[in-house]
């Protein structure tokens, strides 16, 4: 029996997997269990932010698999208290909660908000706007959250207190922010949604008016954070700082680590047994995220990153086949003027390349570590399967 066929024989089939076994990797490359190696651009949708088994991170998580791999959050350990401190004096937040994903991530900040409403104004004003096209997540609250009907289905009835507004349109914002609504979440940038960046005027529409009624500001960062759009949170592009941010994927390298970052306003919303997470902030994770954040926040590493923006985005443009470059920094939609993005993604795999779709588009999502002669070759193989009648 192969190695596809024991997994499809025992594993959900939850998953339309490329046919490849990825056996092991190193830097911006992987290698499947035949011996073909591939360049990937997608980083695992954006969690080995640093590569494949990167050396600094893969020796300190080595080393703290060897000192200690878990212990309830019954206790205290050092190592969760420097990611966290660290996490919140690079971001600008008050504190943090540990989980394991983002959608984990978005729950948390989910129920933050509505305490923080109840906490201060009492029952009724507990519905969160999200925006049409989003993705919040896969828990039954966080596909309740999240603005795609493609992913309202079979699991009736959703979670409630939710509302959908259409993304860059201020008059519906408005009419929709009414007395009942205790927070707006947002993405800086729609991922899954076909990666598209919000327009400047509504995001200042977003943070004006809740500001006016105190309502919170979600930024859903799970994937443009930890340096993904060339600064470490999107929302510096954006020129404004969220309530409450969610991170996750790039964070702790490629080891499951979600993190929920409140403000000074919202940090002492969640106190004891309003919230919890038996593996958040697990001692390993935090090693791994320790080793992404000194990575990420050395000196020139996101001055590098802005660099290779432009570089591997100026590439794209010139490529015949391309119609479209959206998104920010290294997370990049490619919109196809006579292909599909599901075509184009098995082509590059068959050629060693490694990319991601969103909705039409080809996604990329590359390694914030990736050099140029890295960007140079995998634009080689997407111009030669773009090009091929």
């Amino acid at each position: 029996m192969t190695t596809q066929e024991k997994l499809n024989a025992s594993v959900m089939g939850t998953y339309e997997r490329f046919p490849v076994v990825i056996d092991h990797g190193a830097g911006e490359f992987c290698t499947d269990e035949t011996g073909k190696s591939y360049i990937d651009f997608g980083s695992g949708i954006g969690t080995s932010s640093l590569g494949y088994c990167n050396a600094a991170w893969a020796d300190a998580v080595c080393k703290q698999v060897h000192t200690l791999q878990h212990t309830s959050n019954l206790y205290y350990t050092k190592v969760q208290a420097d990611f966290a401190a660290r996490l919140c004096a690079v971001t600008g937040y008050q504190n943090v909660f540990f989980c394991n994903s983002g959608a984990e991530a978005n729950e948390c900040a989910i129920k933050l908000a509505r305490k923080y409403s109840f906490d201060k104004y009492g029952k009724g004003r507990h519905k969160i706007l999200t925006l049409e096209n989003s993705f919040h997540g896969r828990t039954l609250c966080t596909l309740s959250a999240t603005g795609q009907d493609v992913f309202h289905n079979y699991f009736f009835p959703f979670v409630k207190g939710f509302d959908f507004v259409k993304a860059n349109d201020i008059a519906d914002l408005n009419a929709k922010l009414d007395d009942t609504v205790c927070a707006v979440m947002l993405e800086y940038i729609q991922g899954e949604g076909g990666v598209n960046a919000l327009e400047q005027d509504f995001v200042d529409a977003i943070y004006a008016v809740c500001a006016e009624k105190d309502i919170l500001v979600i930024a859903d960062e799970v994937q443009t954070g930890v340096g993904r759009t060339g600064t470490f949170l999107a929302g510096q592009q954006f020129y404004h700082h969220a309530d409450v941010t969610t991170l996750a994927k790039g964070i702790a390298g490629g080891l499951p680590m979600g993190a929920c970052l409140a403000n000074e306003k919202c940090a002492g919303v969640l106190d004891k047994g309003s919230h919890g997470s038996t593996f958040g902030g697990n001692p390993v994770c935090c090693v791994g995220g320790l080793a992404v954040l000194e990575t990420v926040t050395a000196d020139g590493f996101l001055d590098a990153v802005r660099e290779k923006v432009v570089y591997l985005r100026e590439k794209l443009k010139r490529l015949s086949g391309v119609a479209s470059v959206s998104g920010l920094g290294l997370m990049i939609g490619i919109g196809l003027t006579d292909k599909t993005a599901g075509d184009v993604a098995n082509a590059a795999l068959e050629e060693g390349l490694l990319v991601l779709t969103a909705k039409e588009k080809v996604r990329l999502l590359p390694p914030l570590t990736i050099t140029e002669a890295e960007i140079d070759r995998g634009v080689e193989i997407l111009e030669k399967v773009l090009s091929r009648k």
